[in-house]
């Protein structure tokens, strides 16, 4: 049986196709969401419970924030995180579509199993997390002082409790391959029902389709990883460092002084932004993977019919 034809890249190789998708939806997003990532590291570092309702909350700190500071307060650490998100999300899909290809045998229509999917998701995340954990480490101190004075961070490489987060992009990213699959599947089906056409290099799922699943991948990583996201916070709070000097003291003392809440502090917050930025990431991403995509696939038929003209 002749080897199904692999899809066109835009770029040299599909995985740098997916890897400049990522980076754009990095910056759209981090631009879009700055604020609410601003405020959500400023309520995991804090050890005190926010008076009233959590939305009131989240108006009345970015106010605050807004009168002390300035609107170039909101934008505080802009360029570490927008520095952090981009290259994360274009080195994580990157090393993510590198696996897929070796694991499918270089055939990029293969769907993976799950397993398949866990373990390429996962090796990608820990090769991203160890590249960019001083990015991140650079934006929670910014975000979490008023000095604009470098200081000597302590554990700039400290990268266990963000190694540990992998688990968090390795569970959404099987929860979202496998209902995109599904998706595409399901449109297979209908265009055959229906008698349209059907190619899988130039289709994609509706922007409500990934908005869906990006959410409920989204949330169902959430659900299980937070708690780290936490201590890495704290762990990375120069303020904090005589309270959260080590990754054991800072879980026995949130445990002490919290209960198991402190584990989720900032975790409302953390939705408000999370949710929205994870369906601009998606959505940004796909659409431009899928712009490269199809840019290539024009392409390639235009060269050949070139040939064929010439061959004529």
């Amino acid at each position: 049986m002749p080897k199904e034809r692999q899809p066109p890249s835009f770029f040299p190789s599909t995985a740098l196709d997916h890897a400049a998708a990522g980076l754009g939806a990095g910056v759209v997003t981090t631009l879009c969401m700055q604020p609410l990532d601003l405020l959500k590291v400023k309520f995991q570092v804090t050890t005190h419970n926010p008076p009233g309702g959590i939305g009131k909350y989240i108006w009345h700190s970015l106010k605050d924030i807004q009168q002390t500071h300035g609107w170039r307060g909101l934008y505080r650490g802009i360029i570490p995180n927008i520095a952090g998100n981009a290259s994360s999300w274009g080195l994580y899909f990157l090393f993510y579509n590198m696996l897929k290809k070796r694991a499918s045998g270089g055939d990029l229509n293969k769907t993976l199993t799950a397993a398949e999917y866990l373990i390429c998701s996962a090796q990608a995340s820990a090769v991203t997390a160890v590249i960019t954990n001083p990015l991140w480490l650079v934006r929670v101190r910014m975000f979490t002082t008023h000095s604009d004075a470098p200081t000597a961070y302590r554990g700039l490489w400290r990268t266990s409790l963000g190694l540990l987060g992998v688990s968090n992009g390795a569970i959404q990213f099987v929860v979202y391959e496998k209902m995109k699959a599904w998706g595409f599947e399901r449109k297979r089906k209908h265009c055959e029902r229906t008698g349209k056409e059907y190619n899988r290099e130039t289709d994609k799922l509706s922007n409500l389709s990934y908005t869906i699943m990006s959410i409920s991948s989204k949330l169902a990583a959430l659900s299980v990883t937070y708690p780290y996201q936490v201590v890495r916070s704290r762990i990375q709070n120069d303020a904090q460092a005589h309270l959260f000097p080590t990754i054991p003291e800072t879980i026995k003392r949130t445990w002490a002084q919290e209960g198991p809440r402190g584990f989720f502090r900032g975790l409302g917050t953390n939705l408000v932004r999370v949710l929205p930025g994870t369906c601009v990431t998606f959505v940004v991403y796909e659409n431009l993977a899928w712009l490269l995509r199809t840019t290539a696939a024009s392409r390639a038929a235009l060269e050949d019919s070139e040939l064929l003209e010439e061959g004529v």
